[in-house]
């Protein structure tokens, strides 16, 4: 990963993993749709930032996206916020159409699991 021109002020704030990242759950700002989990690092933070669209670190490829690039799946920035062990980042977007790769439009929709006993279902 290359070096990054996050401000410094932000870049201390971050608790990255010890691969330099740190996880971004992105959310649809209107409705509070939880849509996707991506990973970030100083450089696409900053990316994400100053373009306002979604650019996340894919550990697989190693390489950064910008979400919609390929699909047009685009994820617009409204608000990006740290969590208060600054080891998390809230991104609030408008999606534009799908934002998981399957197709769906959220990536934590298609495989509810069980909720524990005497849990009402989807709380």
């Amino acid at each position: 990963m290359p070096a990054t021109s996050l401000d410094p002020a932000i870049a201390a704030r971050l608790k990255l993993t010890p691969e330099g990242l740190i996880p971004a759950i992105a959310q649809q700002y209107d409705t509070g749709e939880v849509l996707m989990l991506g990973w970030m690092d100083a450089e696409a933070l900053h990316r994400t930032l100053t373009t306002g669209r979604c650019t996340y670190w894919s550990r697989s490829r190693r390489e950064y996206w910008v979400k919609g690039d390929t699909s047009g799946h685009v994820q617009h920035v409204k608000a990006v916020a740290l969590d208060c062990d600054g080891d998390t980042l809230l991104v609030r977007v408008d999606q534009v159409g799908a934002a998981c790769h399957t197709g769906d439009r959220t990536c934590f929709d298609a495989d509810v699991l069980p909720a524990a006993p005497g849990t009402p279902a989807g709380q």
